[in-house]
């Protein structure tokens, strides 16, 4: 096992493209060929998690928040930053990061703090746009089968929890092999018409790399004619924060009380409205004051995030319950996330939970 199959695997989960702007996710320090030892896994990653991972032999730290966001132009051991990645670096401990990529995936941080607070009907908050593109690749009858194929099972064709989507339309199409070619129907200098078969499917703009593999890999052709086309269409499947609904209304004292069990909050702040009742709720885990207008847009009754500053909470208009439950209180339950997934992942290879709380705030 390699560094560089960890990353990979938390990919397939969590592609890097769906991470913010300004994140900064995957193998940070350490290199992709490094034989792996074992895993430790945290929400962060602090100097007495370094230490904890070269106490039990293990080489890779796993954590949803990154140790560095933004450029730096020196590592000097001036601040706690540069002092982790040096100590990482120096002890040939490596550092993994997947943060808002595993937040903006539909069974990511949000679906578990959906699962926390016992909602139905959960769906994605904010849809993101861009993600998608159409394929379109005319093959030749007899080989569409098995085009249609690779390119399914290289994720093209999902379509919310419809998969192998294509819609095809047969035709005919015209080429001349040119001088130095060996083309697989047809002769050289001579126009040739084939009875081909359109293929048109969707995927996710991540996975242009690995369908255009499967169709060169799958096609006869030695030049196969295939098209991406970028869509404006929003994908439900991938975006900010989620949505849902309690099972019952809950009276507003009554759902305070639920939240700060089920995260086990030291306390919560919350700008009030005049409603009695919640039960149409909506959430994001970490900072997520920004969907604050888009829980009202969709109509919630009650918006639960982390880290929100005092003029934020005006922006609740008095017309939803806004809550701030703390940065770390929404997102702890992220490390056994990546233990599961990595765990079904991996089996019989050692992934391990730190037993380090490394929130920084305390209440007093």
């Amino acid at each position: 096992m390699q560094f560089k199959d960890i990353d990979r695997a938390l990919a397939q989960w969590a592609p890097p493209s769906l991470a913010a702007s300004y994140d900064n996710v995957g193998l940070i320090v350490g290199e992709p060929d490094t034989e792996c030892t074992g895993l430790l896994i945290n929400l962060d990653v602090t100097e007495a998690v370094i230490d904890e991972a070269i106490a039990r032999g293990l080489n890779l730290v796993v954590t949803h928040h990154p140790i560095w966001f933004g450029a730096r132009k020196r590592l000097n051991g001036e601040d706690y930053v540069s002092r982790i990645i040096l100590k990482a670096a120096r002890a040939h401990v490596g550092l993994l990061a997947c943060h808002t990529n595993l937040d903006n995936v539909r069974h990511g941080v949000n679906a578990e703090i959906g699962r926390r607070l016992g909602a139905q009907n959960v769906h994605i908050l904010s849809p993101k746009r861009g993600q998608l593109v159409k394929l379109a690749v005319s093959v030749p009858v007899e080989s569409a089968g098995r085009v249609r194929e690779a390119i399914f099972a290289a994720g093209a064709g999902q379509i919310g929890d419809y998969s192998e989507a294509s819609f095809n339309q047969e035709g005919f199409s015209t080429f001349t092999p040119g001088p130095g070619t060996n083309p697989h129907i047809g002769t050289v200098g001579q126009r040739e018409q084939v009875a081909e078969t359109k293929i048109e499917t969707v995927l996710h703009a991540y996975l242009q790399g690995a369908v255009a593999a499967a169709i060169t890999g799958s096609h006869p052709y030695e030049e196969p004619a295939y098209d991406f086309f970028a869509l404006k269409n929003k994908v439900n499947s991938v975006g900010s924060g989620m949505i849902g609904e309690l099972a019952a209304p809950m009276g507003k004292q009554e759902f305070l009380q639920h939240v700060k069990a089920a995260f086990d909050c030291g306390g919560i702040r919350y700008a009030d409205f005049p409603g009695e009742t919640i039960q149409k709720v909506a959430w994001c885990g970490g900072a997520g004051s920004f969907l604050t207008g888009s829980a009202l847009r969709a109509g919630a009754d009650a918006f639960v995030t982390g880290d929100i500053t005092y003029h934020k909470y005006f922006d609740n208009e008095d017309r939803l319950l806004l809550l701030d439950i703390g940065h770390y209180e929404s997102e702890q339950f992220t490390s056994r996330l990546l233990s599961d997934y990595l765990k079904k992942k991996f089996v019989n290879f050692a992934v391990h939970l730190s037993d380090i709380k490394t929130n920084p705030v305390n209440y007093f």
